[in-house]
């Protein structure tokens, strides 16, 4: 069943046996850290910090740092669940195109009854601080030692098209300057991004909205790859089979979710920027300071009982992999419909989703591998992807021992290998210029004649069905 707030997540964590409370008090710079990344590289449980020094809201970490966590988040049993209800939803009328896919859902008629829908008087304006203390108030954590300053690391930041009226829910780090402005670290390719570069043509400010907390499924959908003009608390309330409600801030021309924690709100100045980082990225490195707009703070509103939500990131596994492995499964279904050849896809934590995708294809064709591999390299956020391996239908993507068996045995390098460059993530540090650089795509599938291969291609060796049985049923005799 769907949680209303965060406080109701909390709740089932703690009744799951999935949550651990923290009475004794921690220092937000760099303690809790170290904490949370001990827990989460044991597969340790969500931990509540009641007490954290110099501050009086307690604050939640690692809430969806394993599998189970975040199938509680999303009321499922399993991803798959979540996909095949946008299959279903999807074969109703096919379009052309991944994002065609994507919007066509979003504007089906079943899906007009799960609209955000607005209220006059919301938990998250029970407080509003527009002056003295804003984001002082907030115990936001300085994640590692060489970090630019404290991070807010789980915002989900609201802002508008101005052209549309259509507001968009992202994910990006905001480093705290002072009590009343931050960085706001939206990538070339966010939306975020898009809308500011529209307001700057305008030379006009931007509101912008930033809400911690609330509904686990409404944080979640904030990272989700969804095309552009697709509001994420639409997608948020198909996750809960329910709308999400909104209400309109106290300083700002946006909507934020009701059942927020907290909501920061104010705007960007389109002629403003600012040294933003480093921060210690879930690549496992350092991202280098960088140039970003500056977001001013014009005020604060929150609940009575308001925790505050927070994430860290660093070397795989953490918290936000498995957030990422959500996506992954969910959104595979969209692939399969406009890749039918598709039959898998695994994204290894090693990669942090953005540097490895492995594929497995159900191959008709000679050179139908390197015809996903560049299908893929045109398609939304998998056009930063640095490299693509593509197997055969029969490979188990999750088993890695097979993986490497097959790269190094199935592989011809100066036949199977595809170069290119393009679009890379922002945090590649390997790449020689920001967000630009080097792909390589593998084709580790079988080879026919046509693709090169100059002689018959082996069977694998596999032991005969019967052979099997009769040893199995044989075990016990053979003293084992």
């Amino acid at each position: 069943m769907p949680y209303k707030n965060l406080r109701q997540f909390i709740e089932k964590l703690e009744a799951s046996g999935e949550l651990h409370r923290i009475k004794a008090e921690v220092d937000p710079v760099l303690e809790i850290t170290e904490i949370t990344d001990r827990i989460s590289k044991s597969n340790g449980p969500a931990l509540l910090f009641e007490k954290v020094k110099g501050f009086s809201y307690p604050l939640i970490i690692n809430a969806f740092g394993s599998y189970n966590r975040m199938q509680l988040a999303l009321s499922c049993n399993s991803f798959d669940e979540i996909a095949a209800r946008l299959e279903s939803s999807i074969k109703m009328r096919p379009p052309e195109g991944l994002m065609g896919k994507i919007k066509m859902l979003f504007t089906l008629k079943e899906m007009a009854g799960l609209i955000p829908k607005k209220v006059k008087k919301a938990a998250c304006q029970e407080k509003v601080f527009t002056n003295g203390p804003l984001l002082d108030i907030l115990p936001i954590i300085q994640c590692w030692p060489y970090d630019g300053g404290p991070f807010i690391t789980l915002p989900i930041v609201i802002t508008k098209d101005p052209e549309t009226g259509i507001q968009n829910a992202g994910m990006y780090r905001m480093q705290k300057y002072d009590n009343s402005s931050t960085g706001m670290h939206w990538q070339y390719n966010k939306d975020g991004t898009r809308h500011f570069d529209k307001y700057k043509n305008l030379n006009r400010r931007m509101d912008v909205a930033v809400a911690l907390g609330g509904a686990p499924s409404v944080t979640y959908a904030a990272t989700a790859p969804l095309p552009p003009d697709i509001d994420e608390l639409v997608f948020a309330g198909f996750l809960d089979s329910k709308p999400i409600e909104i209400v309109k801030a106290k300083t700002v021309d946006l909507y934020v979710p009701a059942e927020s924690d907290f909501v920061i709100e104010g705007y960007v100045d389109p002629d403003e920027e600012r040294i933003e980082g480093p921060f210690g990225d879930h690549t496992g490195f350092y991202s280098a300071a960088d140039i970003y707009p500056v977001f001013h703070v014009t005020a604060v509103t929150s609940r009575n009982d308001a925790i505050y939500p927070a994430t860290i990131v660093g070397k795989p596994p953490m918290e936000d992999c498995f957030m990422a492995k959500a996506t992954e499964r969910i959104f595979l279904t969209l692939l399969k419909f406009v890749f039918p050849e598709i039959v898998d896809m695994e994204l290894p934590l090693e990669g942090v989703f953005h540097n490895c995708a492995l594929v497995s294809i159900d191959k008709k064709y000679p050179g139908q591998a390197k015809k996903i591999i560049s299908a893929l390299w045109g398609i939304g956020q998998m056009s930063s992807t640095k490299f693509i391996a593509v197997f055969d239908k029969d490979i188990n993507l999750q088993d890695s021992s097979t993986v490497v068996w097959k790269l190094l045995n199935n592989v011809d390098p100066k036949r199977d290998l595809v170069f290119s460059e393009g679009p890379l993530d922002a945090l590649d540090h390997s790449a020689p210029f920001a967000n630009f650089g080097g792909k390589m795509g593998i084709d580790a599938t079988r080879k026919t004649r046509e693709e090169g291969m100059g002689r018959d291609w082996p069977d694998e060796i596999v032991m005969s069905e019967e052979v099997k049985e009769k040893v199995t049923k044989r075990w016990k005799e053979y003293g084992f």
